[in-house]
């Protein structure tokens, strides 16, 4: 099995919406718009990185810088396709997207994920991660849905 990681490239489209559709992150028919800043302007500084299996994307990730921050990042999206959860994907996603922010002299990378009972394995990935859990901001998402933020110094 031949893997890789790199930037969304415009044909990897269709197959990230099938892992969007797999992973159930968020609708799949948003992806077109939230990527055509990153796709069709040079001058972005949106990060939007996969993970390929045998060329085919099995991953998505999409990370930004913080406005008004000196080197602080967000990472606002990371899905695994159902299939590959669970095999290293996701890990290897977030070495590769801290690398690269390292590189770019990033300090930290923030991650925020909903408090619910049913995301307790994505805020355990995290803290697996070397994440710390660093706030929570009561009912953010919904009546009973609280926002929960990790936080990570690169450098």
């Amino acid at each position: 099995m031949d893997k890789q990681l790199r930037r969304i490239l415009k044909n990897d489209i269709p197959a990230l919406k099938m892992v969007l559709d797999s992973s159930g992150l968020f609708p799949s028919d948003l992806l077109d718009d939230m990527i055509s800043g990153y796709l069709n302007d040079p001058s972005s500084t949106d990060i939007w990185f996969t993970a390929l299996v045998d060329d085919t994307p099995i991953a998505i990730g999409y990370c930004a810088p913080e406005r008004l921050t000196e080197g602080t990042y967000n990472l606002y999206a990371i899905a695994v396709a159902k299939i590959h959860q669970g095999t290293g994907i996701g890990t290897e996603m977030m070495t590769y997207i801290e690398g690269l922010l390292r590189k770019k002299k990033g300090r930290i990378l923030i991650v925020e994920t909903s408090g619910k009972a049913d995301f307790e394995r994505t805020r355990q990935f995290y803290r697996t991660c070397d994440y710390t859990e660093q706030a929570v901001i009561p009912e953010f998402y919904d009546e009973g849905d609280d926002k929960v933020v990790f936080w990570k110094k690169l450098g």
